[in-house]
């Protein structure tokens, strides 16, 4: 398995010309990584006008690493080739290596650039990106990988240390300041005489294959005909560490790196939907900073998140009185780590009442808003404390717990709301107090507890009786003055006190299925199944010509082929769902085909956009204006992997693809709107139909005057 890692951008507050100054003190070797034994100079050049300087050396390394190994492998030192390529006109220092000992067995391949600041440039920026590939080493594969991450891990942090220690003792000599590279003053008067040369190229990388065929220094500049890409210094996209350690916290270099990596990620594939780096971070911690466990939950949790417009619902939806009144929860303050409180009297709640009351998904939906709540309370805390807060406190109190909170429907809707919770909410619990615990609360425990992630199962601190107010107890985390009243305390908590629910409140368990129904069918997106053989397809009727069609959809599953056709006739209705004006209406994940199977393309309808396939975890957004009135069917449909051209044999990867798509199945989530072509304005974002509520999820589209159609895939 390839390791990788990504450093974060980071910032040196010191000109570039005084780092690099404090960078060549490094050489030829380093007393502060002792494992830097020596360094040769093998190739160097310097152009006419010095502000190219190409410089490469073979680096002379004593792993840490045991002595049998060394043994085995027959070798006491390893041997590193790094070529660095500093532009002093572009302020540009890019850093190669690779490793020369074992190169068939192990591929270490780094990259380094030092560049200006894009908002300073009197400050320096610094990147640090490399991989390792082990393919085989006497057996010891796993052992080799394990020191090879310590030693690289344990030197990136000693990196920033080198510079500022080699800084300070330029400082001790005198040396603050370094003048920038300035052309040559006989070249700068057009009258001089200067000796005629050809154009400086921007520093590169000296091609390996190059040194080992024995071209000189200039033959391999001379002939390379494109410089380096630059890397950029600290744009937008980009984190850097200073950022990370004050509103991420401490993090590994190899944590910082996944990080790094999994938001990347996603803004390839998710462009105008990037969750914030807290959110992102929460779910690596939730699978241990697994990459691939976490991109596969996160995407869950977006999908979820998106079809169910979760993002919106402290600003949309209002809990019903019932729920004001009787739910006995509520913020209280911060504990003593600055982490938002929250007070829950569960042991004075009328599980029963509320549930017969409201129904479980308006239970669930106040449940997902106190977590929107608590988010944006940890994002406060975390400006006004000025370090990093990323998870809250609960206290709950059982004073009053009995038999009836045991009701079944009760305790399944709580099972319900701690599922939806674990899997879109991870690693937001800092810390769980348990309060006055009576005698039933075993019995509730043993069925909650399998519900319960590991790691949020030990966060939790259980009291018997009065023992919080002892040691260890209650004062160990909450200050004395925000201790709430109830609890023997002086501060008035504004938390309701519960209490039974009216029977008149109650509602029959027709009333509460519709409403159940109601509740999470709001959603403007709809789902659909998509079968091998089996597409899923929309009705568009469009009466004005220049009419505007939009979609956004994302690929949940499998992958698809979209296409849209237009029809002049309309095609026969399907049996079990019907068609509304503008598509269909079944809330469920259904799957519908209108396209008779006796329709031919080209004579009972045509294809108007090019096929599109879409991957597994895509979204893509869109847009299409109509040419002619009539039948507009968008379809959604299976992709096969189509076989290697030159055999009829399937590519490996081919294979591993389609078994990911278990019973030839996919699934999307879609939106579709048909606006007037005079609020149309040829970008999502600016959509102006005062009913649309597609402008505010989607991302930016162009539309093109040929094709009189735009579609933007997020990859």
């Amino acid at each position: 398995m390839v390791q990788k890692y990504q450093s974060p951008v980071r910032v040196y507050k010191h000109p570039f010309e005084l780092i690099m100054a404090a960078y060549e003190r490094r050489f030829p070797t380093c007393p502060l990584i002792p494992m830097f034994v020596a360094s040769d100079t093998v190739n160097e050049y310097k152009s006419e006008d010095e502000a190219i300087h190409v410089i490469e050396r073979r680096c002379k390394l004593d792993i840490d690493a045991p002595r049998l190994l060394k043994k085995i492998a027959g070798v006491d030192y390893v041997y590193f080739v790094q070529k660095n390529s500093l532009n002093r006109r572009e302020r540009t220092l890019h850093i190669e290596a690779y490793n020369e000992t074992f190169s068939n067995r192990v591929i270490i391949n780094e990259h380094c650039s030092y560049t200006v600041h894009p908002d300073n440039e009197d400050w320096t920026c610094f990147e640090q990106s490399a991989s390792l590939d082990i393919k085989s080493f006497f057996g010891f594969e796993s052992t080799v990988e394990k020191i090879a991450m310590k030693q690289y891990t344990s030197n990136i942090k000693k990196g920033k240390e080198i510079i500022e220690y080699y800084l300070k003792q330029m400082e001790e000599e005198g040396i603050t300041f370094v003048p920038r590279w300035t052309p040559p003053v006989a070249c700068k008067s057009e009258s001089s005489t200067c000796h005629p040369r050809r154009p400086v190229s921007p520093a590169i990388n000296i091609p390996e294959s190059a040194t080992k065929e024995g071209l000189s220094n200039k033959e391999i500049l001379n002939t390379s005909s494109s410089p380096s890409e630059p890397t950029a210094g600290t744009p937008d996209d980009k984190l850097d560490a200073d950022y990370i350690k004050r509103y991420l916290g401490d993090l590994t270099p190899m944590q910082e790196s996944c990080l790094i990596r999994l938001r990347q990620w996603l803004q390839e594939t998710h462009k105008g939907k990037i969750p914030k780096d807290e959110h992102i971070l929460r779910f690596l911690r939730a699978r241990d900073f697994n990459i691939d466990k976490a991109r596969e939950i996160l995407c869950q949790s977006l999908t979820w998140r998106k079809q169910h417009q979760v993002d919106y619902i402290l600003d949309t939806w209002n809990p019903p009185q019932v729920l004001q009144d009787y739910y006995a929860g509520g913020w209280h303050h911060h504990d003593k780590d600055g982490r938002p409180l929250y007070v829950l009297r569960l042991g004075q709640m009328d599980t029963k009442g509320l549930v017969r009351a409201l129904g479980e998904e308006a239970l669930l939906r106040y449940v997902l808003s106190i977590n929107e709540e608590g988010l944006r309370r940890c994002e406060e805390n975390t400006k006004v404390f000025g370090r990093p807060i990323s998870s809250w406190t609960c206290l709950v109190d059982l004073e009053g717990l009995n038999m009836r909170h045991l009701w079944r429907p009760g305790v399944k809707a709580l099972l319900r709301i701690i599922e939806v919770v674990e899997a879109n909410y991870p690693e937001t619990l800092g810390r769980l107090l348990i309060l006055r615990a009576p005698r039933v609360f075993p019995v509730l425990w043993t069925l909650v507890s399998p519900f319960i992630d590991d790691n949020t199962r030990k966060k939790f601190l259980i009291y018997a009786g009065n023992d919080y107010q002892g040691p260890g107890g209650l004062l160990d985390y909450i200050d004395k003055e925000i201790i709430p009243d109830f609890l023997g305390g002086e501060c008035m908590c504004e938390v309701p006190e519960g209490g039974l629910v009216p029977k008149s409140l109650y509602r029959t368990a027709e009333e509460l299925e519709n409403e159940d129904i109601k509740l999470w069918t709001e959603t403007i997106y709809q789902s659909a199944s998509v079968f091998k053989g089996a597409p899923h397809e929309v009705l568009i009727q469009i009466v004005d010509a220049s009419s505007v069609i939009t979609w956004d959809f994302d690929v949940c599953k499998g992958d698809i082929v979209f296409n849209i056709f237009h029809s002049k006739r309309a095609p026969q209705p399907p049996k079990k769902d019907s068609l509304g004006a503008h598509s269909i209406t079944s809330p469920g994940g259904n799957n519908v085909q209108l396209i008779d199977k006796v329709w031919q393309l080209g004579r009972d309808y045509s294809m108007v956009e090019s096929p599109l396939i879409c991957k597994e975890g895509e979204s893509v957004q869109g847009s299409h204006v109509t040419r002619w009135p009539g039948f507009y069917i968008l379809q959604w449909k299976f992709h096969s992997m189509p076989a290697c051209a030159t055999t009829n044999l399937p590519r490996v990867d081919d294979v591993l693809a389609s078994l990911q798509v278990s019973s030839h199945k996919c699934k999307v989530m879609y939106y579709t709107e048909v606006i007037g072509s005079e609020d149309f304005r040829g970008s999502m974002t600016s959509l102006e139909s005062s009913h649309s509520g597609f402008s505010q999820l989607s991302a930016a589209t162009t539309s093109s005057s040929q094709s009189h159609s735009s579609s933007m895939i997020s990859r």
